[in-house]
């Protein structure tokens, strides 16, 4: 048996499960699009622990999203699961943003691209293919009208996540289907934590950092 806590804050989705050999037993999340992550992180913990009747000692390993997505989001949520599993004594487990996203459609054929917002025209993107496979790396892409182009002339291409909405501007072909309203959860992490944690596919906890993709920018702030 394994009990796994789950960690996503990559984007706005603030996202904490607690799951059973891959199984969810208990999911709090909420999307404020004000990143409130350093506020309700370890408050969702405390909850999901007590509503699937699980303390911190009972774990069997930590899992978080390691990214791409937004820098602070990342580093509070690996943080956190860093600073959990040292003083538990327990593994460190990262699981792909992108790949978790992937798993909320569940298309007959065709392929996923799960894409999120990298400010301007450009997104973290991958693409995977109907049985959730890996057929194209993460990349930082600019989105434009030949964007996914060979894809789109064979097959249904499915985008989701908050990369949707610009993708909808200049995306035009008839095999593009936008799913809207999705954000990567811990909810889809716990069956690839678990199969992770079956492998003892785990972190260095002293060294692991999250997956930023591109170096982070400081901009001024506006006045």
């Amino acid at each position: 048996m394994a009990l796994i806590l789950n960690i996503e804050t990559a984007t706005t989705n603030c996202s904490v499960s607690v799951s059973k050999n891959g199984k969810t037993l208990f999911l709090k999340e909420d999307n404020n699009s004000n990143y409130s992550h350093a506020e309700s992180l370890h408050v969702f913990i405390d909850t999901v622990l007590k509503e699937s009747n699980t303390t911190l000692d009972a774990l069997d390993a930590i899992a978080v999203s390691k990214g791409p997505g937004s820098y602070t989001g990342l580093r509070i949520g690996v943080s956190a699961a860093k600073g959990l599993c040292f003083a538990l004594n327990k593994p460190l487990i990262s699981t792909s943003t992108l790949e978790a996203l992937a798993y909320q459609v569940k298309p007959e054929s065709g392929c996923i691209v799960p894409m999120l917002d990298a400010r301007r025209m450009e997104v973290y993107s991958a693409i995977f293919d109907e049985n959730h496979h890996l057929v194209r790396e993460t990349q930082a892409q600019i989105l434009d009208e030949h964007s996914f182009e060979d894809y789109l002339q064979q097959l249904k291409v499915y985008f989701v996540g908050n990369g949707v909405e610009k993708a909808k501007e200049i995306i035009t072909h008839t095999n593009a289907v936008f799913i809207d309203g999705k954000l990567p959860s811990a909810n889809e992490m716990s069956m690839l934590a678990y199969n992770k944690y079956k492998i003892s596919d785990f972190e260095d906890v002293a060294y692991f950092e999250p997956y930023y993709l591109k170096d982070f920018i400081a901009l001024k702030p506006k006045s």
